[in-house]
């Protein structure tokens, strides 16, 4: 006989791994059922030749290149083995949308660097969002807000965030805690990371969070190239001086991109909020950081992203606008445009730009690609269990 049955309950099966409710949000008595009962319809689906699942603690261990300062981890959410699977599992899990058709994976696509190929992500009600989705590796390095916009102050509340826009998953937290506490494999699960099967969406968030810092992408020919086991070609050095030399009007000859005054560091980005010189004032359509902190100071800010797997996330800027990374090197080398926010180092460049010829740009492209890690878009570590 089919548990829910006698509970007269809106669930219906669908034939998939997960229960679809639609038929609307359930009462929260069948949520507090549903959590109730998920550890004796685990225990029934067990066989008595089963061990019981109890907690796993082991530690889970980043690996990253010697030349790669080791990052400052969260102090209160320490990896291990058994959160990081259950954060695998819950990015790739289609029950977080409210139409069980959308995961976080669905627009973190690991082939395109876990950046999204769109320019905007189009949700399950097949409206679109209005920035261009960004990558999730290496995320360990970086700790200062996320989202375009920063209103997110740590990783775990990004990570729900979009469950509930209704132009992204939009589901309810209930909802997704009932469908998972009826799923022995979760309920096993959440009892080998956190010592029992209660779901809740702290849980939930410091798993993904888990998840989304154990991606590491640190094997580019860049990375090679420091390591001392490979050699970039002619062009592509010449890219990694024009990256890193400093804009100089005075002695065009000795003039250099400039992109380490942004993308700097190991993770080619510098965890802050800048304007970029897309729009003059008046073109203005999206206030970034300034949604965040109120400040007009803050207008049209956005986070900087690291350049790691550049190549692999078109479309560039917050709203992808830009199709290529020639698109990208032109903009900055002759179409900054002033207002009253623009970082102060680009705004020196305006009138006369970069100064970079077309074999600079191709130069500096060339290096931009050697950035690329080709082990991330098929490392087994980081695609569906399911």
């Amino acid at each position: 006989m089919d548990l829910f049955a006698f509970l007269n309950t809106p669930f219906s099966m669908n034939g998939s791994r997960s229960f679809n409710w639609n038929t609307g949000s359930p009462h929260p008595k069948w949520i507090l059922i549903a959590v109730l009962l998920a550890g004796t319809i685990a225990s029934c689906n067990r066989t008595p030749d089963e061990p019981e699942i109890t907690a796993d603690s082991t530690p889970y261990q980043l690996v990253f290149p010697a030349h790669v300062t080791p990052p400052i981890l969260p102090a209160d959410n320490p990896l291990t083995q058994a959160k990081v699977e259950l954060g695998r599992m819950l990015f790739h899990e289609t029950a977080l949308s409210g139409d069980e058709t959308m995961s976080c994976a669905t627009c973190h696509l690991q082939s395109a660097g876990f950046s999204d190929t769109a320019r905007f992500s189009i949700g399950i009600q097949g409206l679109p969002g209005h920035r261009q989705a960004m990558a999730v590796s290496n995320m360990a390095w970086n700790s200062n807000r996320f989202f375009w916009d920063g209103r997110a102050e740590l990783l775990r509340h990004q990570s729900l965030l979009p469950i509930e826009d209704e132009l992204e998953m939009d589901e309810n937290l209930d909802d997704v805690i009932a469908k998972l506490s009826v799923e022995s494999e979760y309920v096993d699960q959440f009892t080998r990371a956190f010592g029992d099967a209660n779901i809740t969406p702290e849980r939930i968030s410091l798993t993904l969070e888990q998840f989304m810092l154990s991606i590491v992408s640190y094997g580019s020919r860049y990375d090679q190239h420091l390591a001392g086991q490979s050699v970039l070609n002619e062009s592509e050095l010449r890219g990694l001086d024009l990256f890193f030399m400093e804009y100089n009007p005075f002695f065009p000859e000795f003039s250099g991109a400039d992109c380490a005054h942004c993308h700097s560091g190991i993770n080619f980005e510098n965890d802050d909020f800048m304007n970029n010189g897309l729009d003059s004032d008046a073109a203005m359509q999206d206030s970034g950081f300034m949604v965040v902190t109120g400040s007009p100071q803050d207008r049209a800010r956005f986070k900087v992203t690291s350049l790691r797997n550049i190549e692999l996330t078109p479309p560039y800027m917050h709203d992808g606008r830009f199709a290529t990374l020639e698109e990208v090197v032109d903009h900055y080398n002759e179409g900054i445009q002033l207002s009253a926010t623009v970082d102060p180092a680009l705004a020196a460049t305006q009138e006369t730009g970069l100064l970079l010829d077309e074999q600079d740009r191709m130069d500096l492209v060339a290096f931009l690609k050697c950035l690329t890690d080709p082990s991330l878009a098929d490392n087994p570590a980081y695609e569906s269990p399911f």
